[in-house]
């Protein structure tokens, strides 16, 4: 695998077609495998140290999510060959689950998203098996009967691939602190892949996402939430994108 170190984590360096080669890969070895995909919001948070910058060490596939990473990449003179992010990734690994007799279970978003989400894909993939959904109430995380309730539930329905839209970093904690357990071949956390396909969030029209202002286009979706994150926090990448230029050489 083209695994290269990139800023404060390391990336796979591969494309869409790769990725979910990758990921097929991973299903038949059943290692209870999970993927990260890093974005400007990511590597800001592993610089901090903390649980995320744990969970990076472990993954098994981090594939990166954001064009200012890829411009990055070029600047450094090591470029990263494609975007892959988590809503781009998702439809294409339910049509593979459709096509090869993949199991998947939806984890997260608000109640009855990820139901909704999962009747969309089903019509858009004939025979996509999505063996079942729950939405978690606020605060699971601390409760251990709601924790054994989902690990039940979805070790009772044994997918082979399990989707969790809880946001970062509660969706790859979970992943990270529960896989071995549920036995799931391959987790993925994919935030907001869920209401996007539910048709409960509206994507950024492609022209934003390929020209990196799809963080523009989520702030207007949802300002409160988001603008502290994209226009305060994420500016820190500017220094660090300087800060590793300067180590590698």
């Amino acid at each position: 695998m083209a695994r290269m170190k990139f800023m404060n984590t390391e990336v796979d360096n591969l494309t869409m077609a790769e990725t979910l080669e990758s990921i097929d890969i991973l299903i038949q070895k059943n290692i209870n495998a999970y993927v990260v995909t890093p974005n400007v919001d990511h590597i800001v948070q592993i610089e901090r140290g903390g649980p995320l910058a744990e969970v990076y060490k472990h993954a098994d596939l981090i594939l990166t999510d954001g064009k200012p990473l890829i411009w990055i990449s070029k600047w450094y003179g090591t470029p990263i060959k494609e975007k892959i992010s988590g809503s781009d990734l998702f439809p294409r690994l339910c049509e593979m689950a459709a096509k090869k007799g993949y199991r998947m279970y939806f984890l997260g978003a608000a109640e009855g998203v990820a139901a909704k989400a999962a009747e969309n894909l089903k019509k858009k993939y004939p025979g996509l098996q999505v063996v079942g959904t729950y939405s978690p109430p606020f605060g699971f995380e601390k409760d251990e009967v709601e924790i054994d309730k989902i690990k039940n539930q979805i070790k009772e329905v044994n997918p082979h691939i399990l989707i969790v839209g809880l946001g970062c970093p509660k969706q790859e904690l979970f992943i990270l602190h529960h896989k071995d357990e549920l036995g799931v071949p391959i987790s993925l956390g994919l935030g907001a892949s869920l209401d996007f396909e539910a048709g409960n969030i509206k994507r950024a029209p492609k022209w934003m996402a390929n020209h990196g202002l799809e963080w523009l286009f989520r702030i207007t979706q949802d300002p409160k939430r988001l603008a502290k994150r994209y226009l305060v926090d994420d500016r820190k990448i500017f220094g660090l994108a300087i800060k590793y230029k300067n180590q590698s050489r």
